[in-house]
């Protein structure tokens, strides 16, 4: 199946997958090539903004390979060996689905899709003002809504405001859940119960368990807003990477929502 676009001349030219998938690649290559030498090197994040109506987007899905990231992104690896591009080990893309082409990307001529470049220090910036909203849904705590960002300290969630350590320090918790609250569910929640921090690395918020916080104590479960699957921290060592519309459990029935996205 195909459809057609008008060209610059006003001409008809049907599109299928694979020429589709062809037309993209020869605009990220030509985006590409246009990088002086050695500035590939800096690239750390492509982007593929893609706004198809819903009769053609099938066909920008099957061009992207949308059930498989990888094998567009060896298609973009491969034109960068062919053509000596130099990008380096760890270089990411990204193809995201949007109503609307954003102003700041190159859109791709004839075609609902735009392509936008990041080098390494521009991600580092756009990570380090990511912000993310904890937003409770069950118990009780100080506030209805957390707003946390990516240069905040590490971010404790307990009973009650501080609590003293192991080793005679207090933990101040941030995420705060009284202990005098009338609501059940608090009762179940310990003083060091958990905590939420920014990976530089994976470039995301995390969430650990603390001590109060794994079994045989209480618990910290998270309700993954992707699949729909339960899983349990079991350790204090071993994270999870909180996205957009996961749930987490904190003891039998506390419920805060994590959400990158503000209310209104």
């Amino acid at each position: 199946m195909a459809f057609k676009l008008f060209g610059n001349k006003g001409e008809k030219r049907e599109w299928d997958v694979k020429s589709l998938r062809d037309a993209l690649l020869r605009f990220i290559k030509e985006a590409l090539q246009k990088i002086e030498g050695g500035e590939g090197g800096h690239i750390k994040e492509l982007l593929l903004y893609i706004a198809a109506n819903p009769e053609d987007k099938h066909l920008y899905e099957g061009a992207v390979y949308v059930h498989d990231k990888e094998k567009f992104r060896n298609e973009v690896q491969k034109i960068a060996d062919d053509y000596a591009l130099d990008l380096p080990s760890d270089w990411t893309i990204e193809v995201e689905f949007v109503d609307e082409l954003p102003l700041e990307a190159s859109p791709v001529p004839d075609l609902d899709a735009a392509f936008l470049m990041h080098t390494r220090r521009q991600v580092m910036h756009n990570a380090s003002s990511a912000v993310a909203y904890i937003r409770i849904l069950n118990g009780e705590a100080e506030q209805e809504e957390y707003v946390i960002k990516a240069t905040d300290d590490k971010i404790n969630i307990g009973r009650d405001k501080k609590a003293v350590t192991d080793n005679g320090s207090y933990r101040l918790n941030k995420l705060v859940f009284p202990a005098d609250s009338k609501d059940d569910s608090n009762k179940f929640i310990s003083r060091q119960h958990a905590h939420i921090e920014w990976n530089k690395d994976s470039e995301c918020f995390m969430i650990f368990a603390d001590e109060g916080g794994v079994p045989p104590g209480n618990k910290t479960k998270i309700h993954i807003a992707a699949d729909g699957k339960m899983i349990k921290l079991n350790s204090t060592q071993i994270g999870h990477p909180m996205s957009e519309g996961d749930q987490v459990i904190l003891g039998e029935s506390a419920v805060f929502l994590f959400s990158t996205k503000a209310e209104g």
